[in-house]
């Protein structure tokens, strides 16, 4: 939304400095809040620099969940979507039907706080073991309760947000029993309740549709956990071979490097003894040169003596 001369609505800013905020690591977050709010309040939006100061700093399994939330926005989807349906299928399941879907929601949030584990060490702020369970908690509760779903959709986690005690090992180890056939009608049974026994039975049979397709998603779901585990594992073993041979090509590189220095070094020494050599090459040619004359003048002496001696012109 845009006011009429084309800029952005207040409101707008707001929820996109908000959106900066919590995306950012928790030790970043105070100082930049209280840059956006100073910003607001120089700009004269005093309700924007209140809502922007009022933002808390998240805890960082409050950051680490909100990072899974952007960085992983295809399965995140997938999984308020499975959150919905798990929440209609714990309202109709027996007992045993509730602890096949318990195992299987554990199997997924186990997952998924890995996967924001392995993004928090990545971006430089590894996860403790009490912090990653923290995550968990908070992802069981994305699962659980409508109004958790709706903070974390929105990436904006402050704190551990905690599932309702009604939908979890609770529930299962509390849940009545499904009650049996109900007992056979008198003869004289009326059309009302023929239409109700209809109308419940119908429920019924909505409610175990809506539970098989949970129990479906929720394999699925486990299923392209499985494909993302088995691809990020195939890419840490082709991380770790491209690191080895990295370090290999280092090595080789060194050892050339080193090589070279050496030749290098050779190849001075031997540049200065060759001057030396041609230094000494011509100062021995001048003296050959000098000696050759002598030589001359010496014959030109002597062949004049020899004339002189035999009276010779």
């Amino acid at each position: 939304m845009r006011r009429e001369d084309g800029r952005p609505a207040p409101g707008d800013d707001v929820e996109a400095v908000l959106d900066e905020l919590y995306a950012l690591p928790p030790s970043d977050f105070v100082a930049r809040r209280e840059e956006r709010a100073a910003r607001a309040r120089t700009e004269r939006r005093a309700q924007d620099a209140r809502r922007i100061h009022a933002a808390r700093r998240p805890t960082l399994a409050g950051w680490a969940a909100n990072l899974l939330r952007r960085s992983r926005p295809d399965e995140a989807r997938r999984f308020l979507e499975l959150g919905r349906a798990l929440r209609e299928a714990y309202a109709t399941l027996d007992p045993g039907g509730l602890k096949e879907l318990s195992a299987q929601r554990r199997r997924i949030v186990s997952e998924m706080s890995r996967q924001a584990a392995a993004l928090a060490r990545e971006a430089g702020h590894p996860l403790s073991d009490a912090v990653q369970r923290d995550v968990e908690t908070t992802l069981r509760a994305v699962l659980a309760d409508p109004e958790a779903a709706a903070v974390w959709e929105a990436g904006r986690v402050e704190g551990v947000l905690t599932p309702p005690s009604e939908f979890g090992a609770e529930a299962v180890a509390a849940a009545p029993p499904r009650p049996g056939p109900a007992p056979a009608r008198t003869p004289r049974g009326d059309t009302a309740a023929r239409k109700q026994d209809a109308a419940a039975e119908r429920r019924r049979a909505e409610r175990e549709e809506r539970a098989a397709r949970a129990r479906e998603e929720l394999r699925a779901a486990e299923e392209r956990l499985r494909e993302r585990r088995g691809a990020r594992e195939a890419a840490a073993a082709a991380l770790e071979e491209a690191g080895e041979r990295e370090r290999k090509a280092g090595e080789r590189v060194a050892a050339l490097e080193e090589q070279l220095a050496q030749a290098r070094t050779e190849r001075e020494r031997a540049r200065a003894g060759l001057g030396e050599a041609r230094e000494r090459d011509r100062a021995a040619a001048e003296d050959l040169a000098g000696a050759e004359r002598e030589a001359a003048a010496a014959a030109r002496s002597a062949d004049k003596a020899e004339r002189a001696e035999r009276g010779e012109a």
